[in-house]
């Protein structure tokens, strides 16, 4: 299976996901906090959507670049980068959304929090879930094939 397949198979495990955090966020949210809690769980989905979509683009883009050669250094830079990136933004989406009316801090937490979890989790099982060879494109020349033979 191709890096792209497993990151496709990330993407949807990873809409899903969102969709579930929403949705049982959102109720919860409500029950316990009101319109706060629901908008909270809304925000903690909506962030779980946009970095597993940075994410997704950082290997798209790291791809692109070092031409699918996944173990160069770029590659990897690229990834860490926008991971870095990542970092930031959600720290000055928490620093921007602090003291908001609208937000109940406790449900948000929670929110991310099985953002966070269930994200490993989605790539854990994309990537368990792929049959990635060990070795790329080998060719066996056919002495080696009569010395096996007799």
């Amino acid at each position: 299976m191709k890096t792209a397949t497993i990151l496709a198979r990330a993407i949807v495990y990873g809409a899903i996901l969102t969709a579930i955090i929403a949705i049982v966020g959102s109720v919860i949210g409500y029950l316990v906090a009101g319109n706060p809690g629901l908008i909270s769980a809304l925000v903690g989905a909506g962030l779980t959507a946009l970095f597993m979509g940075f994410t997704a683009l950082s290997i798209v883009l790291a791809a692109k670049v070092t031409h699918n050669e996944p173990s160069s250094t770029l590659f990897f830079g690229i990834v860490l980068g926008v991971w870095l990136l990542k970092f930031v933004v959600f720290i000055a989406i928490l620093v921007i959304l602090r003291n908001q009316p609208f937000i109940e801090p406790l449900v948000m937490f929670f929110s991310i929090l099985a953002a966070v979890i269930g994200s490993l989790a989605v790539d854990v099982v994309a990537f368990v879930g792929a049959r990635v060879p060990y070795v790329g494109d080998v060719s066996l020349n056919d002495s080696a094939d009569e010395t096996a033979k007799g």
